[in-house]
């Protein structure tokens, strides 16, 4: 019984999630715990082909690199207060690590939480790119790389196109990364990938087969640099690419709302109910008319006098039909009772010698939500130049320490699309930081409570002063942060008592207007080997004394030399809670227990626990309870009656 209690100190498997999925749907294609495929054929029946030849995108290494999906990682994420800002309070993170090792922690905590990616991937144009393509990469390699191991470890891999593999790495690397990027999208998720014309055609096919062809929604064109890059041959490139998936069928269209000064351009006209302009109801494509929309050519009667619209004709009032000027026969874009039931909002006016019916098109909704517009699919605003990104960048860290980091107005304008205030936004190719600089300063600008999750590899620099590009991504988030703090300060007008309640209740949008960003700080993390001692079976020893002595040596788990804070998270993050979540410190029998989130889990670090203490822990009424196994000293009486207690009072009961 005990055995069943402990808690997996692996990231979430992949593989076994997917045939718990199929024994749920289809029990009938298992034999002895195996899908037999002959069953899986026969209860498909016609629709699978054992001999098919399909249009699809293959590579060297692809079958290497989706196994690498499939080995869960052993990892954990220990947490850097001391590199934070705000670490009480913020629900921000930023994880130093390779992000394939990072993604697979974040599968069970964000699975189906994060409502928008971006990412800026190396575009493998022949230069020096640090994710390594011997489909073996994992923690031992990452921390080769990192020095935390005795071998001078190093993943760059110079990817010349006359390798023989160019492409293949390249795929490689994206591969995995967004297989596991598209689990952690919500249903009406969004990915958002820049890419040049290197691999913007694979890119495309990889993403059609990873998120489905049927959820792409466009592939649209970035003006950068409009001077052109004169070094090109041929032509001068002057723009990149975003290629923009859903994870599912997108409740709503992406839109962004107008800003105050399209309103007043926009809506010229005022009455009781606000800015509005006028929309011909006529149907303006000459696709649709009286031959395929008959139901939609009917008259309707203006009052000359008033510009009324009625249904129905009656002295003073003119009839007017859907009628192009050429004589065409359209048709409206309201049926007849839509016409009926809302004709305050239809209005007649006198264009030349004919009556046209228009329809009020108001600036704001009854909920005082402003009109949205669609993006164009080439986007050539001058703020999301390559050099506007620069200029972001070096006002921020001076000496140009960081090059053609991605403009913070196009983000922006990117997570602004989804019209929602709270959502959680993921890059998880961080480089300098520009999504969260995008995200801050839109909170600031709408009074949203956006978070972030960046994720950086330590790669190494030349700068003595920041060693690697993680330590570029959290300078400039924490100088994005002091310069959103002194516009708090600022309005606060120097006045202690607004400035303490904004201090102490920083997301209470009450005490702040839309000038105010709403969390203002990060939690850090870096990506290490676990706390606990984790048997491996393919580093078992050959013999039985040696594996006697190893069982001896791995029967306290506890890595000593690890502190309570990084075992702490380490078992909230493979409890499947988020890092966001607030931790408390309670008392139990005399011991301190930490409650996580809203107290419905328990976690006991005690090395030593009696009955008092395990009980004082159920009476808190969590749903889970964490315990460390060596706690119990062997006792396995203890053990087995703690999970009969804990089960009696509906109380998951587990140890690590």
């Amino acid at each position: 019984m005990t055995d069943d209690i402990k808690l997996p100190l692996t990231s979430a498997g992949i593989t076994e999630a997917l045939l718990a999925q199929l024994r749920d749907a289809a029990p009938q294609i298992f034999s002895e715990g195996h899908v037999d495929f002959a069953r899986l054929q026969a209860a498909l029946g016609e629709h699978i082909d054992t001999n098919p030849e399909r249009y699809g995108l293959t590579w060297a290494g692809k079958r290497d690199a989706f196994r690498n999906v499939q080995v869960p990682s052993v990892a954990t994420l220990r947490p850097q207060p001391e590199e934070s800002v705000n670490w009480d309070s913020s629900e921000n993170l930023i994880i130093e690590g390779d992000n394939l090792e990072v993604l697979k922690l974040l599968q069970k905590p964000y699975h189906g939480k994060v409502k928008m990616i971006y990412i800026d991937p190396p575009y493998n144009t022949g230069n020096e790119f640090i994710y390594p393509d011997n489909f073996r990469e994992g923690l031992d390699e990452y921390l080769r790389y990192t020095g935390q191991l005795g071998e001078d470890g190093t993943a760059t891999s110079t990817n010349k196109d006359t390798s023989g593999r160019y492409h293949s790495n390249w795929l490689n690397m994206m591969y995995p990364r967004l297989f596991l990027a598209r689990n952690l999208l919500k249903e009406d998720g969004v990915i958002f990938v820049s890419i040049d014309d290197h691999e913007v055609h694979n890119l495309r096919l990889l993403m059609d087969e990873v998120f489905g062809e049927e959820n792409f929604i466009s592939q649209l064109v970035v003006l950068t640099n409009p001077k052109g890059r004169v070094l090109d041959r041929h032509f001068s490139r002057t723009h990149d690419y975003l290629l923009v998936y859903s994870r599912g069928d997108l409740e709503k269209d992406l839109s962004l709302a107008k800003e105050d000064d399209e309103v007043e351009d926009n809506y010229p006209e005022i009455d009781a109910g606000g800015r509005f302009r006028l929309l011909e109801l006529r149907n303006t494509h000459r696709q649709f008319g009286k031959f395929n929309r008959h139901k939609l050519w009917y008259a309707l009667f203006v009052d000359t006098s008033t510009g009324e619209i009625f249904s129905k004709d009656a002295p003073g009032r003119v009839e007017v039909w859907p009628r192009w000027d050429d004589g065409f026969e359209g048709c409206w874009t309201w049926g007849v009772d839509k016409a009926t039931n809302e004709n305050s909002l239809l209005v007649g006016r006198l264009v030349g010698a004919r009556w046209k019916v228009y329809r009020k098109s108001y600036s704001h909704n009854e909920a005082g939500e402003v009109a949205r517009k669609k993006l164009k699919s080439i986007l050539i605003d001058a703020t999301f130049h390559t050099e506007k990104g620069q200029a972001a960048f070096d006002a921020l860290i001076p000496g140009r320490i960081f090059q053609s980091p991605k403009p913070p107005e196009l983000i922006k304008k990117l997570v602004g699309l989804s019209g929602e205030k709270d959502d959680i936004v993921l890059d998880f190719f961080a480089g300098s930081g520009t999504t969260a600089h995008a995200v801050l300063d839109l909170n600031q600008e709408d009074g949203g409570n956006r978070r972030f999750i960046l994720v950086q590899l330590p790669e190494k620099t030349d700068n003595p002063q920041y060693p690697t590009i993680a330590h570029i991504t959290r300078e400039r988030v924490r100088r994005v942060i002091a310069k959103l703090q002194e516009n708090r300060h600022s309005r606060a007008g120097g006045n202690p008592a607004i400035q303490n309640a904004l201090d102490l209740n920083p997301l209470d949008s009450r005490l702040r207007g839309n000038d105010d960003a709403g969390d203002l700080g990060f939690r850090a993390f870096k990506l290490d080997s676990s706390n606990f001692k984790i048997w491996r079976s393919d580093q078992a020893p050959q013999s039985a004394e040696q594996l006697a002595e190893q069982l001896n040596l791995y029967a306290d788990n506890v890595l000593a030399e690890r502190g309570d804070q990084d075992r702490l998270y380490e078992l909230i993050l493979k409890s499947g809670r988020p890092l966001s979540a607030r931790v408390e410190s309670v008392a139990v029998g005399g011991h301190t227990a930490f409650s996580v989130g809203d107290g419905d889990l328990l976690i006991c670090l005690e090395p030593h626990l009696d009955r008092d203490t395990l009980r004082a822990l159920f009476a808190h009424k969590p749903q889970m309870v964490l315990c460390l196994d060596v706690a119990f000293d062997g006792n396995d009486a203890l053990k087995t009656n703690t999970v009969l207690e804990a089960q009696s009072h509906g109380i998951v009961f587990k140890t690590v």
